[in-house]
């Protein structure tokens, strides 16, 4: 951070933009000699690692030896840790002014006892499983040692906030008895804490050091790989050809450049620099101020991990935690980036509308906009034939080869490779003019864009994996990586044999050199990822052993007043906070781990249902939000290192563009339809067109220009129209509401029944697993019958009546009674049936009525304003 701080105030040159990246990602180190052997060595074989027991290679019966080199998860989080704990210590200096350009004997000897604590379950497995809950003295040594290690390490990769976070929980575990009323809990031994944290899964080696081995680092090499490959300089290329004419149309570009870059890096600060470094000069080439054109750069490159289908280590942190599928994950996460995004170009489009800003020349021909749009639909069909004949082609083959199907549909692919390459080959490789040149002009759409098909193979790849074949992440990222590999070294020697250059094996020793450096890199971007969930893990730890999530619940229910929304604001905050010092993956880890149960209990209580993926998606969206909240964003110094602008200014622009990311979160809360939760394909365009326009219009009032300037009142009303659209539902329950309130007592009536698969909504109070009083709501889903009665029978739920409650009797087993939460004796409150309403749609009407009069006065100003200038 202070090397940031130091450095922002003047435009730092690409080398030293880089060593801010690797101070940052991958360690400021570069010694040389053994030493840089040592570094680079550990970083390929932990790449070569994970590549092992993601591949299915290891099953295999190999001849002579069988299958071998089989790892459970438990061995393989040892491992994967002892990597990252040894490169901590040998790729990141301990102080400001430590050396760089060696390793001192010190962090060495702290590398080593490190890596041998992390790979302590590893190596004495089978001793440890043989006294389970029963550690030694020699267990408590190394427990101790590899924690405090652990923390040392954790202040090198990521600073003192996270490791100040876990410190305080584990004081918290040993202090139990001495700490205040209200949290205070029994306290646990050195025996039991180190048993909890460092020699089961409960703690250090618990499900996020899971997620960082299994899947995360698969895609972190990916994307290190397709990046080494020229992806990232073919997407600025693509983005820049495409919109970069239009007004604003840099920063245009970089919204775009951005996300897609965002697909192949897993680090916002990484994403600013590698795209910021053209596309911020480049903005302020067309009127944008230094700090609005770093801001728009962080504010796209942060929402890069918002972007499925690859959105960083908590998207598969979400998979453990929710229970649910990558494929549901992504899904549900989908239309709130895509919206995001939209409304973030739309951001940039006012900003050239304010300012009358213009794009950039092209070169060649300037197509007419009939032609262009005939190009984007012929290519969109293309596209859509494509994907057709490649799903049912598949489909065919894999019935009549057997079991040679992959090994067909991989020389398919391969021909697939060959014959793009080829292709691209005629086109000559375009590079961007200097941004700080005088004369810019942009490079024509076609050539650019057919020049690098072949690197929308592997991406193609991981999505056909895991939207298709539904194979796991883990497995489809090894697959879409190993294409990448193959890409990498045979590409440039492709391209030398079709354009007739020669020197064919040079370019395959190059491209083996670069899948070298690949892998490497890959490797250093992960320390710090492998780092914050294992540090991560001891908050989790605790949490568990100490039971403190429920005393935090009851605190947060008070400090809230049982009011969702507050609660929800109070989740913002804290994610706010701690994302100031904390890295995304492990403030969603703190945070989501202590209030997503918190929230979903309290919206059951105050009679909301709230899906545990909205909770979590809540929480990752404020993580993400962290990176650009000044005076901390790291994103935001690291494009004001570039611009040469005022970092705080540069974070508090970022933060106000960010709003349309902030506002999101809220509103899928209550409208889940924004998550496709529960929606049909139709349904699902109407609410991507409809939230579509919303976040327009919120985007248009928040910043206080729309076809001209807001008016106070015009801002107030397109703030209203938005959130019309975006929940009709609020509108339409005042007017109709939704369900009918019965006392309990109608339960036992022989009240007819209502429509099959209709849901009811109970409100219960009752004790918890502990003994608590708990009161909830809770909604069950009804089976066919001939009265409500019958119906609850048939659901698993019988009831009876005791004095003047109703009350639960009997609960049967597996059922649609007991998966809605209902127990012995349980008291029914009261219930609500629902009863017809007219669509919420409706609502769309009346709001886009008033819409109207607020375009047309605007237009109507716009032409005065346009007409004034020009008299002048």
């Amino acid at each position: 951070m202070s090397d940031l701080k130091t450095t922002s105030s003047n435009k730092l040159s690409d080398a030293e933009l880089q060593d801010l990246v690797a101070s940052t990602d991958a360690g400021a180190r570069d010694p040389q000699g053994v030493q840089r052997v040592l570094i680079l060595g550990a970083a390929l074989c932990w790449s070569l690692f994970q590549l092992w027991i993601a591949s299915p290679l290891p099953f295999y019966d190999w001849p002579l030896v069988g299958s071998f080199g089989v790892f459970n998860d438990t061995e393989a989080r040892s491992i994967h840790l002892g990597f990252a704990v040894f490169l901590a210590f040998m790729a990141y200096p301990a102080f400001g002014g430590s050396p760089r350009e060696r390793v001192p004997l010190a962090d060495m000897i702290m590398a080593v006892l490190g890596a041998f604590s992390a790979a302590y379950l590893f190596i004495f497995y089978v001793d440890l499983s043989a006294r389970p809950g029963a550690p030694i003295t020699q267990d408590l040594w190394v427990a101790c040692i590899g924690g405090v290690l652990l923390l040392e390490a954790t202040r090198r990769a990521l600073g003192p906030p996270l490791v100040a976070v876990a410190s305080v929980f584990l004081i918290y575990t040993f202090g139990g008895p001495y700490m205040p009323e209200i949290i205070a809990h029994k306290g646990a031994s050195l025996s039991q804490v180190v048993n909890h944290q460092w020699i089961t899964t409960e703690g250090v080696f618990g499900i996020a050091l899971g997620v960082s081995t299994s899947f995360v680092f698969l895609f972190v090499l990916f994307g290190a790989l397709l990046d080494k490959a020229g992806a990232g300089n073919y997407f600025i290329k693509v983005a820049f050809s495409l919109l970069g004419h239009m007004r604003g149309g840099p920063a245009k570009a970089a919204v775009v450049s951005s996300g897609m870059t965002g697909l192949i890096s897993g680090s916002s600060i990484a994403n600013v620099v590698t795209t910021g470094t053209f596309t911020i000069p480049m903005m302020r080439r067309v009127g944008f101020s230094a700090e609005k054109a770093g801001a728009v750069e962080v504010a796209s490159s942060v929402n890069g991990q918002i972007m499925p289908p690859v959105m960083g280590a908590a998207a598969f942190l979400m998979v453990e935690y929710v229970g649910l599928s990558y494929v549901q994950v992504i899904t549900h996460a989908f239309l709130p980036a895509l919206i995001s995004y939209i409304a973030l170009v739309y951001i940039v489009h006012l900003e050239a509308l304010k300012q009358g800003m213009r794009g950039l020349p092209r070169r060649g021909t300037v197509k007419p906009w009939q032609a262009r749009l005939i190009g984007v639909l012929f290519g969109f069909l293309a596209t859509a034939t494509i994907a057709f004949a490649v799903y049912f082609g598949i489909g065919w083959i894999k019935p009549l080869a057997g079991d040679y199907a992959s090994m067909v549909i991989a020389v398919l692919l391969l021909a697939v490779y060959v014959l793009l390459v080829r292709f691209g080959s005629q086109f000559p490789d375009l590079e961007l003019d200097d941004p700080e040149s005088e004369v810019v002009e942009l490079p024509e759409t076609g050539p650019t864009v057919k020049s690098g098909l072949h690197f929308i193979l592997p991406v193609v790849v991981l999505v056909w994996c895991l939207m298709v074949e539904r194979l796991s992440p883990g497995l489809s990222a090894f697959w879409a990586t190993v294409l990448m590999m193959f890409i990498l070294i045979t590409q440039r020697a492709l391209f030398a044999y079709f354009r007739g250059q020669g020197k064919v094996k040079r370019q395959l020793r190059r491209g083996f050199n670069q899948l070298i450096d690949g892998l490497i890199v890959g490797a250093r971007n992960m320390i710090g990822i492998g780092i914050a969930t294992a540090t991560a893990g001891i908050i989790v730890g605790a949490v568990s052993q100490t039971g403190v999530g429920s005393v935090l619940a009851d605190l947060v229910e008070v400090l809230s007043m049982g009011n969702l929304l507050l609660m929800l604001l109070l989740t913002a905050v804290l994610s706010l906070i701690l994302g100031m010092g904390l890295p995304t993956t492990a403030n969603y880890i703190v945070v989501s781990s202590l209030l997503a149960p918190v929230i979903v209990t309290l919206g059951q209580e105050s009679g909301l249902i709230v899906p545990l993926i909205a909770v979590h998606l809540f929480v990752f969206y404020f993580g993400i939000m962290a990176d650009v909240t000044p005076p901390v964003g790291l994103a935001s110094f690291a494009a004001a290192a570039v611009s040469g602008g005022d970092p705080i200014r540069t974070g508090f622009v970022a933060f106000f563009y960010s709003l349309r990311t902030a506002i999101l979160p809220f509103l899928f809360i209550f409208n889940t339809d924004l998550l496709l939760i529960n929606v049909t394909w139709w349904q699902g365009i109407v609410v991507f067109v409809v939230s579509t326009v919303a976040i327009l219009l919120f985007t248009a009032a928040t910043q206080g220009y729309f076809f001209a300037r807001n008016r106070l009142y015009e801002g107030a009303l397109l703030i209203l129209i938005a959130f019309s659209l975006f929940r009709p539902g609020f509108w339409m329950d005042m007017i109709a509401p939704a369900y009918e309130e019965l006392p309990p007592a109608a339960l036992m009536s022989d009240r007819a029944a209502v429509e099959g698969g209709a849901k009811i909504r109970v409100h219960i109070h009752g004790e918890d697993a502990v003994g608590n009083p708990r009161s909830f709501v809770t909604l069950l889903t009804l089976p066919e019958g001939a009265t409500l009665k019958d119906q609850l029978f048939d659901a698993g739920l019988e009831l009876i009546t005791n004095k003047d409650d109703v009350v639960v009797d009997m609960v049967g087993f597996d059922s649609s009674a007991e998966k809605a939460g209902f127990a012995f004796d349980q008291v029914i409150d009261r219930v609500e049936l629902p009863q017809s309403q007219p669509p919420k749609e409706l609502i769309f009407i009346p709001a886009l009525l008033l819409l109207v009069p607020i375009v047309l006065m605007q237009r109507r100003r716009r032409e005065a304003d346009d007409a004034a200038v020009a008299a002048t």
